[in-house]
């Protein structure tokens, strides 16, 4: 299963790269607005940083904005998946996209039927947002299940599920059971799959161990 970060702050990104877990971005006009800045100039640094999948968002609402957006997107980079929401013109332009060889990443998926629909344009990916289901009392991770065996009913289906909205690590781990291709992630989810306190403990104890060695023999190394 492949590991995005869900983020446009440069430092989280650098962080998580250099230690070799990512395989993509995904970005929305929230976290650009975040982060603050010039948005071009960090659209521009992310796709050379990552060497994977940067899903850049439009923020047109009809197809004729989206497809100039888009194509302007396209710019920053030749790992850039233009990312559209999942509404009648998103899924126009996600069909005219995929037909000029542009990858695309259909947003805001809530159901089955949508991600069907998306598959059906040409999308990459489809992007259902399991954690605002859990929000309102429905069941994020069902949703996942459903898709999963739909697409592996249809082979000819080549759309990579993409977990959005991930809420806690517990997340990516049924996710990955579930046989999801993507997740991705806010750096915190990222930062807490990293920690175990057993882990801690454990290091403190070798280290422990290591300086009482050492004090009866101070001439040893490793």
């Amino acid at each position: 299963m492949k590991i995005f970060l869900d983020t446009a702050n440069l430092d989280s990104i650098k962080k998580f790269n250099d230690m070799g877990l990512l395989d993509g971005i995904t970005t929305n006009p929230s976290l650009m607005s975040k982060e603050g800045g010039n948005p071009k100039s960090v659209m521009g640094e992310i796709t050379q940083i990552i060497q994977g999948d940067v899903s850049l968002e439009v923020v047109s609402t009809e197809y004729s904005g989206m497809m100039e957006e888009g194509k302007r997107l396209c710019e920053y980079g030749d790992n850039v998946v233009v990312k559209v929401p999942m509404t009648p013109d998103g899924l126009k332009a996600c069909k005219s996209f995929s037909l000029d060889g542009i990858p695309v990443n259909v947003t805001l998926i809530f159901s089955a039927n949508q991600a069907l629909l998306a598959a059906k344009a040409g999308a990459k990916y489809v992007s259902p947002f399991i954690g605002r289901l859990d929000d309102i009392g429905q069941d994020g991770m069902r949703l996942i299940q459903d898709i999963r065996q739909i697409f592996n009913n249809y082979p000819e289906f080549k759309t990579q599920i993409l977990v959005a909205s991930i809420r806690h690590p517990v997340h990516v781990v049924d996710a990955a059971k579930i046989g999801a291709d993507v997740v991705t992630l806010p750096p915190a989810v990222l930062e807490k799959m990293l920690q175990h306190p057993l882990t801690k403990i454990g290091l403190e104890n070798f280290l422990a161990d290591w300086e009482k060695f050492k004090e009866g023999n101070p001439d040893v190394s490793i």
